[in-house]
């Protein structure tokens, strides 16, 4: 049994639209944040328990997905999981400071709201 490729876009593909777009839903940031300080990648599941977000599995493929094809995560099968990291250097050669900075702006409002 064969699965289909996941798809990965090339970083000259990679858009700061489709950047922002997939960094503006709440809890697709909040997985890039986990992500960019796992050291090694995380499955759906994994993600979501460490963000403490009642997301549903099938929801959580979805933002996934997203993240993915906005060229932010690579995915890598291991068994019948999916392992998620962040393409953290790629973008970064990209769009040097890009993704820290949203990072922190979202620190600064989550600090300024309590």
């Amino acid at each position: 049994m064969s699965t289909r490729p996941l798809f990965h876009p090339d970083l000259e593909s990679v858009t700061i639209v489709g950047v922002l777009h997939a960094l503006a839903d709440p809890v697709r940031l909040a997985i890039v944040a986990e992500l960019r300080r796992a050291r090694d990648g995380l499955n759906c599941v994994e993600t979501i328990n460490r963000i403490h977000a009642a997301t549903p599995k099938s929801t959580c493929s979805q933002h996934f997905q997203i993240l993915r094809e906005a060229g932010l995560i690579r995915s890598e099968r291991k068994g019948v999981e999916l392992s998620n990291s962040l393409r953290f250097d790629e973008i970064e050669s990209r769009f040097p400071g890009l993704i820290d900075s949203i990072l922190h702006a979202r620190d600064r409002e989550s600090a300024n709201r309590r």
